[in-house]
């Protein structure tokens, strides 16, 4: 029988040293920004119950959902009519009871909602974990990927958008980004447009259609809008509207005309003008009529963020959801949060060439093997460094030299360092540089000073 050549599934990815490394970077960079905004960190399963995650991403996102089959014979207890209507919705929660999580803020919502009586409100957490989505793998999107969330729970107050705008500007710039852009908008602008057009019954269907528009283009968006059955008189008069020539005031005429769209408008000047009074430092916040945000519990404001001078979706994301804790028993609890793409912004980094520096120095010194005896001396050396924080390890085997040299070549260790028995019998160790080719007799007691000088 054939061996099967290994694989890994489409829309995932192993991850190398020198990646890992990056990515902690990222991380760490990630996490010193929102510890230093006040927020604390929790973490939840990377699975929930599949109740909890149907129901809140709309109708294509629920699509999206990785379930998990139930272990035992699952098939053995499904009921013959439901095998003979092939409806796949009611046979998915016959046979699975439990799915991987779709994203980090409804398994937030439900978490908020357990352990309320522990969380002191207004709450700010920040939460860094993988999430799983079948979607069609392509360059930035995968079916695994990190999400890296900041939100404020238990506040109504709009201070909150004007914090989390400041927060992307901070962690873009520690990433050492010199330009962002923050696109802005407020689903009740939408909501007010949507009732001035008399369409409120195809709400759904314009926000999941119109959060296409980046990636379609007006033309097909408009035709998509047709196909789910909004009215041409309507998809005409929106059409304008959704052009790179907006005109501010022909929208204002239209959205004010209703209690939504005028709220809308008054929650996005607010924002804007606040984060304009404190300033920006590589960030532009911008407001952006065609964002939607195509995720149902979002009702306030919404966030994209895109690096500027790269050919890549979103790096980011958020908005307001009023009320997303209602649907699990804890009502009036108003939430508002941004997401940071881990994966997009680690591939962004790369093409600016801005993945030059990581938290982990990595090994800074390795002992050549002379034998037994020598190794044995060798591996006492290696304690007192790592004592001193300094990286370091003895070759496994007792290889001839050109070995031992050539692999500490190719694993860019700084230094080779040499103990044999003549070394060992002076108290001194030879370093050898291995970019220069220079070599520094150090003795052995000095050895932790050497490095942390150098």
């Amino acid at each position: 029988m054939a061996k099967q050549k290994p694989s890994i599934p489409k829309g995932t990815r192993d991850f190398g040293p020198k990646e890992v490394q990056n990515r902690r970077f990222i991380f760490n960079k990630l996490q010193s920004c929102f510890e230093l905004f006040g927020f604390e960190p929790i973490e939840t399963p990377s699975f929930e119950n599949l109740s909890t995650l149907t129901g809140k991403y709309g109708e294509e996102g629920d699509r999206l959902i990785f379930k998990i089959l139930n272990s035992g014979d699952f098939a053995g207890k499904v009921e013959d009519e439901i095998w003979e209507e092939k409806d796949s919705n009611a046979l998915s929660f016959q046979i699975s009871e439990k799915a991987l999580r779709y994203d980090l803020t409804v398994p937030f919502a439900r978490y908020v909602v357990q352990h309320n009586h522990e969380i002191n409100f207004p709450f700010k957490r920040y939460q860094m974990q993988p999430v799983w989505r079948a979607d069609r793998p392509q360059k930035g999107r995968f079916r695994e990927f990190t999400q890296c969330d900041a939100d404020i729970v238990g506040s109504d107050g709009l201070w909150n958008e004007v914090e989390l705008v400041r927060l992307y500007d901070q962690a873009f710039d520690s990433l050492g980004f010199e330009s962002v852009t923050i696109k802005m908008n407020n689903r009740k602008i939408l909501s007010g447009l949507v009732q001035a057009l008399g369409i409120q019954e195809y709400w759904l269907d314009f926000t999941v259609a119109l959060d296409k528009l980046d990636k379609f283009g007006l033309e097909k968006v408009g035709q998509e809008m047709l196909e789910r059955g909004i009215p041409s008189q309507a998809v005409d008069a929106l059409k304008p509207l959704l052009s790179d020539d907006l005109n501010i005031d022909d929208l204002k005429a239209i959205i004010l005309e209703n209690e939504a769209g005028q709220k809308g408008w008054e929650e996005l000047e607010f924002v804007l003008e606040e984060v304009e009074q404190v300033g920006l430092s590589i960030a532009k916040l911008e407001f952006d009529m065609t964002l939607a945000r195509g995720l149902d519990y979002y009702t306030g404001a919404i966030f994209e963020v895109k690096a500027d001078g790269v050919e890549m979706g979103s790096i980011g994301g958020g908005g307001r959801y009023d009320d997303l804790t209602g649907i699990f028993g804890l009502n009036g609890v108003s939430g508002v949060g941004i997401s940071f793409g881990v994966d997009r912004i680690y591939l962004v980094m790369e093409a600016l060439g801005l993945l030059k520096a990581s938290d982990s120095k990595g090994l800074q010194v390795l002992f050549a093997n002379f034998g037994r005896e020598e190794a044995r001396q060798a591996l006492k050396c290696i304690e007192d460094l790592r004592k001193d924080g300094v990286p370091s390890a003895l070759y496994p085997d007792s290889a001839k030299m050109k070995k031992q040299f050539a692999y500490a070549d190719k694993i860019q260790v700084p230094y080779i360092a040499l103990y044999g028995s003549s070394e060992i019998q002076s108290g001194k160790v030879n370093l050898k540089n291995m970019k220069t080719g220079d070599q520094t007799e150090v003795v052995v007691s000095k050895l932790g000073a050497f490095f942390s000088e150098s």
